[in-house]
């Protein structure tokens, strides 16, 4: 990268003595380095908790062999670290081959050559702690609007991810995360009732600095979350029938990540997760022709929307994401699935094969699926409605294992 942080060089460094001294005897192989640091700050009821600070790093490495694949990961980054870690993969490598469910031949080979940092306006350093700390002790004393508020919380978190993944095709992808998540939580107890809200940014996680402060309105917000914490207590039951319901961002994010990421993910569909996760709804003959909703519906995945959770310029595995239809006037066209499922199933998909940690493979998980706008506005959409219902947020939600039938409320 043009700006190469520290930990990056250091994981360039890292990368380049192990790419002069790796085994030449296999097919392909890809080392992905990981260097991440986490830091958490809060305020209860007036006192700050102790703050959280955690570093990880490590590397997993993918050795590809005829029709085998393994996976070796280590925390020990030093060459003989990394030749233990190699050797691990590819003995594991060779057991795929004799018994593994499908030809690692069909695994992705990258040579791309890409790198990826988050727009900051405000680095998480250019605050003291005593800064942070003023900040959310002054968020949290804004929750206590009421003796009906039991319990008032106040948060910041931010996140660095520096990531560098290499292989033996030449591929050299650098990608650097900056993620800054904050919230308020309030609790009111009244007439026999305990309720929580949120808000202040508490289900926005998104990159970028501590500009996200402001833009997720921890401070103006404040009022809002408590008091609407003791209506939501001394609230009477939401009514019975039929109605027409509008659903607010905070609720649709949920439903879109449930209803819609969650069956599209490939291998969920291939049925990779059965004994984990459960299924899906959707199978294969579905795409193409299956009306997923009205023609309204438009849903996308992408990676370059600025600032959100998961833009990036490359998956896990290496494959250039770009941005896509998954639903297009309510019919379904492609699938979340990475190079690897695409091939399994003989199907296009998307670039999001993508590992929860350094010592985890690459697996296909949804990345930045969005609801493309439509033309009417909020107003107009309710001035339609004789009877409705407007939700928010939900207090109880689920869903069966196949993320088809749900019941929230």
């Amino acid at each position: 990268m043009s700006n190469q942080s520290e930990p990056l060089n250091q994981l360039s460094e890292i990368a380049a003595a192990f790419a002069t001294k790796a085994p030449k005897v296999v097919d392909y192989w890809s080392l992905r380095l990981v260097d991440q640091v986490s830091e958490g700050l809060a305020v209860r009821d007036g006192i700050a908790e102790p703050s959280g600070l955690a570093l990880s790093r490590g590397a997993m490495i993918t050795v590809s062999d005829a029709a085998g694949i393994g996976y070796g990961a280590t925390s020990d980054l030093s060459p003989a670290g990394l030749s233990a870690a190699f050797g691990h993969a590819l003995r594991f490598a060779a057991l795929h081959q004799r018994l593994g469910l499908f030809d690692a031949r069909q695994h992705p080979r990258s040579a791309l050559r890409a790198e990826y940092a988050s727009t900051v306006a405000q680095p998480w350093t250019s605050w003291t702690l005593q800064d942070k700390f003023a900040m959310l002790s002054d968020a949290c004393a804004r929750l206590d609007v009421d003796q009906r508020i039991v319990e008032r919380i106040a948060w910041l978190e931010h996140q660095r991810t520096t990531q560098l993944l290499t292989s033996s095709d030449g591929a050299e992808i650098a990608q650097n995360w900056d993620y800054v998540h904050c919230g308020l939580s309030a609790t009111a107890a009244a007439n026999g009732q305990t309720q929580t809200r949120r808000g202040g940014g508490a289900d926005q996680a998104q990159q970028g600095g501590l500009e996200r402060i402001e833009t997720s309105a921890l401070i103006a917000d404040a009022e809002r979350v408590a008091s609407e914490a003791i209506a939501l207590a001394e609230a009477p039951e939401c009514p019975n029938g039929r109605r027409d319901l509008v659903l607010l961002p905070s609720q649709m994010t949920l439903q879109i990540h449930e209803s819609i990421g969650h069956p599209l993910e490939l291998d969920r569909i291939l049925g990779d997760e059965r004994n984990y996760a459960g299924l899906s709804f959707v199978t294969p003959e579905m795409f193409g022709t299956y009306r997923y909703g009205s023609s309204l519906l438009n849903v996308t995945f992408d990676p370059d929307v600025p600032g959100e959770l998961a833009t990036y310029r490359a998956d896990d595995d290496g494959t250039r994401a770009q941005r896509v239809h998954l639903i297009r006037d309510g019919v379904l066209e492609r699938p979340l699935g990475g190079a690897l499922s695409q091939r399994r199933g003989r199907i296009n998909g998307t670039a999001n094969a993508r590992a929860s940690a350094w010592y985890r493979p690459p697996i296909d998980r949804m990345a930045n699926i969005n609801l493309e706008p439509g033309e009417d506005r909020l107003n107009e959409l309710i001035a339609r409605i004789e009877h409705g219902i407007l939700m928010d947020t939900n207090r109880s939600w689920s869903i069966d294992d196949s993320r088809n039938k749900f019941q929230f409320g």
